[in-house]
């Protein structure tokens, strides 16, 4: 299921040398006394503030204090969307009651919104108790279903293939992951956007996602060819030749997993990252190994920016539009890497879901399901599906 974002908070917020490109070739006209006088806007806006402080991992006593009680929240968004208008209004089912003990597991970065979610449903049905118990942890996926000790999983990443398959060979079926929330936009461990990059001195400005894939892949599902220079994205003069050093982040990783279903991935078919890729076994040095590579192209969340590299445009079609990696790009999902929050539960296909769990998924896919959302002002809201 994909989602649309939309925000009417027009804003920009900088990032490292971020480069942004606009959706179009917009003109304006300029008063004269004249003829109106027709003004070309360059293609890019530029903006740049200092990179971010460099993040460094958890150390020992912080995750297995996160274990317990979940991650310490970072600073809120000074800014957050408004709701989607289209969300529906949540309605509680009237006379029909509803009651029951429910029990999940959550990703060590969930605790507190899915609390503040158990907390306003609460308000609806008291008889519902719904509940987290630790330990919380960033790998938790499908294995905890499969005992069947537990109702629901709260994961902050798509499930691992891994943890799919084992629950296929149980059941006969994959688990049901609902996208519940987007993620953050560039808080550290919270679901950042993920973001392609480039050395600051690369004049190309914008990348799509068969692009990537002929670069990254060697399935090359989208049915490109090997791209291996500058030249073929459109370099030109001394970068025309030049060799592309593609880094990115040694499977498995979250990060890794993300970009590979959203770029590699095609029509059910799972990509496989080519042969030569540079790479790191964890996200942090990436910003700083293509700020010091002419030639290198990378990823990593928006949270792990910490050296002046150049943020390309991306777009899903050759085609375009465009989308540059800024806040209300992010906060709208018009940016086509950003990421979400998925309820996990096992369903049997052609059955219904159990009433209380799917009463709550309908809460939390309203606009006060996404109010909540918004008031903990670290994740964003999500939008109503494509149709």
């Amino acid at each position: 299921m994909s989602w649309e974002l939309r925000c009417v908070v027009w804003i920009i917020l900088a990032i490292p040398l971020v480069v942004g490109r606009t959706a179009n070739g917009d003109s304006e006209q300029a008063p004269s006394s004249g003829a109106p006088k027709t003004v070309e806007h360059p293609s890019m806006v530029e903006w740049m503030e200092l990179p971010r402080a460099t993040q460094i991992p958890q150390t020992k006593f912080d995750e297995d204090a996160a274990r317990q009680s979940g991650r310490v929240l970072p600073k809120p968004e000074p800014l957050q969307p408004t709701l989607d208008p289209g969300l529906p209004i949540y309605r509680p089912l009237g006379k029909t009651k509803l009651s029951g003990h429910f029990s999940g597991a959550a990703s060590d970065v969930l605790p507190n919104l899915a609390q503040r979610w158990f907390s306003a449903f609460a308000n609806y049905y008291p008889n519902v108790h719904l509940s987290l118990s630790p330990p919380y942890a960033g790998s938790l996926g499908a294995k905890e279903l499969i005992g069947g000790d537990i109702d629901f999983v709260l994961v902050s990443r798509e499930l691992k293939p891994d943890d799919i398959t084992e629950f296929k060979a149980k059941f006969g079926y994959p688990p049901l992951s609902v996208p519940i929330s987007g993620g953050s936009y560039r808080h550290f461990g919270f679901l950042d956007a993920v973001v392609f990059f480039v050395n600051k001195e690369n004049p190309i400005e914008q990348i799509s996602f068969d692009q990537l894939d002929a670069i990254y892949s060697s399935t090359l599902f989208r049915g490109g060819t090997q791209i291996t220079t500058w030249g073929q994205l459109g370099a030109t003069g001394k970068w025309a030749d030049e060799p592309i050093h593609a880094y990115g982040i040694q499977p498995w990783n979250g990060f890794e997993e993300f970009v590979r279903q959203h770029v590699l991935n095609f029509h059910a078919k799972r990509g496989e990252w080519r042969d030569g890729i540079r790479y790191e076994k964890l996200v942090f040095p990436l910003a700083r190994d293509v700020e010091q590579d002419r030639n290198a192209i990378g990823y990593s969340g928006v949270a792990y920016i910490d050296a002046a590299v150049k943020i390309l445009a991306l777009s899903e079609q050759s085609s375009g539009p465009y989308f540059s990696a800024s806040y209300e790009n992010v906060a709208a999902a018009s940016y086509p890497l950003s990421r979400l929050v998925y309820f996990n539960v096992n369903r049997t296909p052609g059955k219904a879901l159990n009433p209380v769990l799917a009463e709550f998924l309908r809460f939390v896919l309203s606009q006060q399901g996404q109010q909540v959302v918004r008031d903990q002002a670290i994740y964003l809201p999500s939008r109503r599906a494509r149709c």
